[in-house]
């Protein structure tokens, strides 16, 4: 079972690699590649390639390996499962510190070490894990330092005013489709938050869940560019979108608004569509300034 967990844990972040890589149907997904990237063995990765292939994404080949059944493009959030960190609350007390400014920009292992008092081990699979996410990198030589958009307010805002031009240009594109399915899946997930699921699922998987539900309503329009460009924004703004996540009680009302979103789409009046969600970017940006979610350091 802890082995599976583990391959669930790293699932999401093995798709979000082949997303990025822009991979299509029909090539090979690479053990070794892979591994090295996660800071894991092969065995884990391999057993993450099983469950894509149970999750009808990737197929086997005897003496080959595997291979990405569909381009990353067209991989839904809904085709697979979410999956909780064993390291969760630990990797979350090292987001909050770095939010918090506790962690300087340049670190090294020993550092953490002597502040968690946790094994190198669990310590490398969270750098790792930030690494991934685009919220630390490894220095040449060593060391680890925090990229920029971590402590940089002004981007954080241009951020939101950058997804408030391309979601709902998205929107307007004229080779806009419905994924009926898709959206049949994003309703019911909004729906189960809204049930009581907001209060039961952690920080990390109240953030994937809303990011996967903008991307969805992005890649319906076809545009790879406009694709690209929010999933780029949403490995930028994870952070904050934790530390958002610890007050849940305004979640309802987003989760609300994402399912009028889907009615308005849905019903066919996308240009009513697109200005409410100019106008519910608008409001969660200006909420989390007003609220101090957003972190006070300008980065300069």
């Amino acid at each position: 079972m802890i082995k599976k967990d583990l391959a669930l844990q790293l699932a999401p972040q093995v798709i979000d690699m082949v997303r990025a890589r822009s991979m299509r149907a029909g090539e090979p997904l690479r053990e070794q590649t892979l591994a090295q990237a996660l800071g894991v063995s092969r065995s884990p990765i391999r057993r993450v390639f099983a469950l894509l292939a149970e999750w009808n994404l990737a197929t086997q080949e005897p003496n080959r390996g595997y291979f990405l059944k569909q381009d990353a493009g067209e991989i839904q959030a809904s085709a697979f499962p979410l999956a909780s960190d064993p390291f969760e609350d630990f990797y979350l007390r090292v987001v909050d510190d770095i939010l918090a400014g506790e962690i300087p920009s340049h670190f090294f292992e020993a550092q953490l070490l002597r502040r968690y008092e946790v094994p190198r081990g669990q310590l490398l699979k969270v750098l790792n894990r930030l690494a991934g996410e685009a919220m630390v990198e490894r220095k040449p030589g060593q060391g680890w330092e925090l990229k920029d958009f971590v402590h940089n307010t002004k981007a954080h805002i241009q951020s939101y005013r950058f997804r408030m031009a391309i979601e709902p240009a998205a929107l307007l594109e004229p080779g806009y489709q419905v994924n009926q399915a898709a959206f049949a899946s994003a309703r019911q997930q909004q729906q189960a938050l809204i049930d009581g699921g907001i209060n039961t699922l952690s920080r990390a998987q109240l953030f994937q869940i809303g990011a996967q539900f903008h991307e969805l309503i992005v890649q319906c329009s076809g545009n790879v560019f406009f694709i690209d460009a929010l999933r780029q924004q949403n490995q930028l703004r994870r952070f904050m979108g934790y530390k958002a996540n610890i007050d849940r009680s305004r979640l309802v009302t987003q989760c609300q608004e994402h399912i009028h979103l889907l009615d308005l789409i849905e019903s066919g009046h996308r240009e009513e569509a697109a200005q409410f969600l100019w106008r519910h970017l608008d409001e969660v940006g200006r909420l989390k300034t007003h609220q101090g979610i957003l972190p006070k350091n300008d980065g300069i």
